[in-house]
This record gives structure tokens, sequence and C-alpha cells, in this order.
């Protein structure tokens, strides 16, 4: 039984993985886009072209081009200047929606009340600014899932203890963290523990379904990064955070707590902070995820990609 799913995501590589395993379980009600990746422009397209690989009539939102108060530099040169690999694909032959992607979200909050899953996979500069718009926004989604962070301080960015995501746009992050009382939080930590194996990455990728060969061009180039980069293997983090965002039982342990983001510091800007001992006594907000099942993990995957 299929349920309505909104993804907020700025395209890239691991969001097109992502995004096909979505599609492949969940009834898809639109992409809400974002700069962050890569610029809007890109990442409008290729959500875009996503869709079209995939063969649905999703309707593609185009939303914030700029973080909410400072400016920050994309993810280009892991994703290519063009956010799939710079693969010179066609464009899409339909274009984005008209409405904005804030104004979708929160209409599509309101037209499925109490069903919404949002799965957040770029910077939360369009959550942000629809939770600022209605502060009800909460009430009305089932459940939002989070991709971002990193909660011991082990980050992918030019400070240590940022994630990307949430380094893209502390502000943003902050007015989510702060305003959304309850979601589940897939951190980059989490991401880099359930590496996908290179050879059996490879493997899935080089089936005969379209969705394979379409994936497989434009991963070349994240991948050719993790492997020199002395990474254990392919991190995919936006698919790990939709397979807990489809299916919750693969969830192996977790623990909730108060998670916080650092707004001020020279070297921690971005940083998510976990209450982890419980000194501030505030309400945990995330459901970190720690650990999930690699075997069904790695299922959604290659499902997802015309495998079995």
């Amino acid at each position: 039984m299929t349920f309505p799913l909104l993804i907020d995501t700025d395209p890239g590589v691991d969001d097109a993985l992502a995004i096909l395993m979505a599609h492949r379980q969940a009834d898809v009600v639109g992409l809400s886009i974002a700069a962050g990746n890569v610029g809007l422009a890109h990442t409008v397209t290729n959500g875009l072209k996503l869709v079209e690989v995939i063969g649905a009539q999703t309707p593609v939102f185009a939303g914030c081009p700029v973080p909410l108060v400072l400016p920050a530099e994309d993810a280009a040169f892991v994703h290519g200047a063009d956010g799939f690999g710079d693969t010179g694909y066609l464009p899409a032959s339909r274009g984005a929606a008209d409405e904005h992607a804030v104004e979708a979200i929160l209409r599509l909050s309101r037209e499925h009340a109490g069903e919404l899953t949002l799965v957040a996979l770029a910077p939360l500069t369009n959550l942000a600014l629809a939770l600022r718009l209605d502060p009800q926004l909460p009430s009305r989604v089932r459940r939002l899932v989070v991709m971002g962070g990193a909660v011991t301080g082990r980050g992918n960015t030019h400070l240590v203890p940022a994630e990307f995501n949430i380094g893209f746009d502390p502000e943003a992050a902050h007015v989510v963290f702060a305003g959304w009382p309850q979601f589940d939080l897939v951190d980059w930590e989490a991401c880099v523990r359930h590496a996908m194996d290179f050879a059996w990455f490879d493997r899935v990728v080089s089936a005969a379904d379209p969705r394979a060969q379409f994936y497989a061009a434009i991963s070349r180039k994240a991948r050719r990064f993790n492997e020199t980069h002395g990474r254990g293997g392919m991190i995919v983090a936006d698919a790990l955070a939709m397979a807990v965002a489809l299916d919750p039982s693969i969830v192996r342990t977790a623990e909730k707590r108060h998670v916080a983001i650092e707004l001020n510091g020279t070297t921690t800007r971005g940083a998510t902070v976990v209450d982890w001992e419980g000194r501030l006594a505030r309400p945990a907000n995330a459901n970190i995820v720690l650990e999930v099942d690699q075997a069904r993990f790695e299922a959604l995957v290659a499902g997802a990609l015309g495998g079995a």
C-alpha cells in the first residue's frame, strides 16, 4: 500500500537514487527543489529529467535559489558542475510547475493532512520558509525525515563538525530543528557507516534497466570521488534517508535526543549539537538513526534500479 510522499531535494547524484527509490514504493506527490549540491537552475533541470527517466508525471516545483542569510559554496566538485556528473544529457521535455516550492509544500500538506511523509534531502531553506509562513505545518505532516548533520562532529565540509546540507544554510536548519516537534534524523556519519561496497554498487548499476543505465552515467564522477578520497564504499546519503522513510522497520538502532544548530562559531558554524546527556532538559526533537539493516537497505537500492 503506497502513501503520499513529498521530497524536498537538490538533485544531486544521491538525491537521484533516493527519488528513484521513492517512485517505486510511494505515491510521490511532488519534488520541491532548492539550491544546494549545485545551483537552482541545474537542480530543477535534474529533477525534471529524473522524473522523465522514471516515466512519471510528478510535479517539480522550483524553490529557493540561495540560503536564507549568507552565501554558501555548492558541491559541484563531487556531483559535477551540472549536479549529474556532467553527462550532457538532453533536458526533459516539460518544465517546472508555476507554483513556488514553498507554496507547494504548504498546499500539499493541507491536501494530504495527517497522511503526508516529507523527506528533506536538501538544505532546509524551502522547509524553513514554509514553517515561517505557517507554523502549523508540522501538525499536518505525518512524518518528517531529514538527511543532515553529523551527530558526533565528523562532518564533510571545510568546517570540520558540519555536514553539507546543514552547513549550506544553518539558519534554515535552526528554524526547522527549533520549530518541528519530532523528526527522524539520518546524519552523515550514519551514511558513512552504511556505504555500499564498490563492487556491489558497480554490479547493480550495470543492469540493463534504463534507470540503472542513467544512474550509472550520472554517478561515475561521484563514484570516483568516493574511491579516490579513501571512502570505504559508495556513500549515497540521501538514499539511506529515503530507505528509512520508505521502511521504518529497517532501523535497528536509534536514539531520541534534543538537537540544535550552531550558528555563530568560527570553526563550528552549521554543526548539529546533540544533547546526548540530557543536560539542557529540553524535549527530544530528533530520532537519530544510528544503524539500519544493510541488506534491506541495499535491496531497496537494487530494486529502484531494476534489480530483484
